[in-house]
């Protein structure tokens, strides 16, 4: 540890950064040093520039993954729709974690740190900071329903970097709040009168058709709706498909649809199947119109906000 920290001074002159340095554990353990005062960073990896931005701190990026500078007709990241000059930033690498060093190091303002979301995914962490010199601190992205100390883990250390540790436990509260409150607003129905439900079209790493779906779809999670697929043979937690025989057999009440789903273009994707497919126009959701479009779920991984809206609107 003493001798990587002396490694860091020595970079840290070199490059101009504060000399001051501090010490953050990271997701993975690792004792990183970073400089006592970080001014600029770049974030890595699904999902990390979204957490940046909950924290207030969006206007510390010196650049952005190739995701932010897309031009689509779609786009259901709202941290990245109430920050359009995202795209004007110079670009350091691919999107889902797979960094260029040398554009990295190219970069007219160097960032002090490099926060780094799912790091098993692209370039490796430890790499990373031996080919570029700056610190990589790696965050577990965490979801709202089993991983969320995991997400609030991620807020912390994050927060801890970037000086926004007040700003971190303001989020942290938001989001408990709102889910107590979710749950609070139904907990009251006997289970036995949850009508039976089910979502499709959920993106994974992409649209996907109608039979996609969570099994602890964290919307239905928290309003304790009746979600069909929560059953025992399906993996509580992970995307999977569900095959159209068995929804058919199930015969939803109600279903939700991802919008992420319309990606598929005109003639494809969850509400065209519903449209088109005999099958599932014998669904009773189907015949009586209890069909309600959500916002996307997995857009660049989970969108922590829209899930709320979604489970409102549930």
């Amino acid at each position: 540890m003493f001798r990587k920290t002396i490694i860091f001074l020595f970079i840290a002159m070199l490059t101009g950064f504060n000399i001051q340095a501090a010490i953050v554990t990271d997701a993975l353990g690792r004792q990183v040093t970073i400089p006592d005062k970080v001014e600029r960073v770049i974030c890595s990896g699904s999902g990390c520039l979204r957490l940046l931005t909950y924290l207030k701190a969006q206007d510390m990026i010196v650049g952005v993954d190739s995701i932010e500078k897309r031009r689509t007709t779609f786009d259901a990241r709202p941290y990245a729709m109430a920050n359009p000059q995202f795209k004007d930033y110079p670009l350091f690498g691919e999107f889902r974690g797979f960094d260029q060093p040398e554009l990295i190091l190219g970069l007219k303002a160097q960032p002090q740190v490099i926060l780094k979301t799912y790091a098993t995914m692209g370039h490796d962490p430890a790499e990373l900071q031996s080919k570029t010199g700056i610190p990589v601190v790696v965050l577990n992205y965490g979801d709202l329903v089993d991983g969320r100390d995991q997400l609030y883990q991620a807020l912390r250390i994050m927060a801890r970097v970037v000086d926004r540790k007040a700003r971190a436990e303001e989020v942290i509260t938001f989001l408990d709040a709102s889910i107590n409150d979710l749950r609070q607003r139904t907990a009251g129905v006997p289970e036995n009168a949850r009508k039976p439900c089910f979502i499709g079209g959920i993106a994974f790493k992409g649209p996907h058709g109608f039979q996609s779906t969570e099994p602890s779809y964290p919307p239905f999670v928290f309003t304790q709706a009746g979600n069909l697929a929560a059953d025992a043979r399906y993996k509580k937690g992970n995307h999977c498909n569900i095959a159209k025989e068995q929804i058919v057999a199930w015969d939803p009440e109600i279903i939700f649809l991802d919008l992420s789903t319309l990606q598929m273009g005109k003639n494809a994707g969850a509400l065209h199947e519903l449209r088109t497919d005999p099958a599932y126009g014998t669904l009773s959701a189907v015949r009586q119109g209890r069909i309600y479009g959500v916002l996307p779920y997995n857009w660049y991984t989970q969108n922590f906000g829209s899930i709320l809206a979604d489970a409102y609107f549930v």
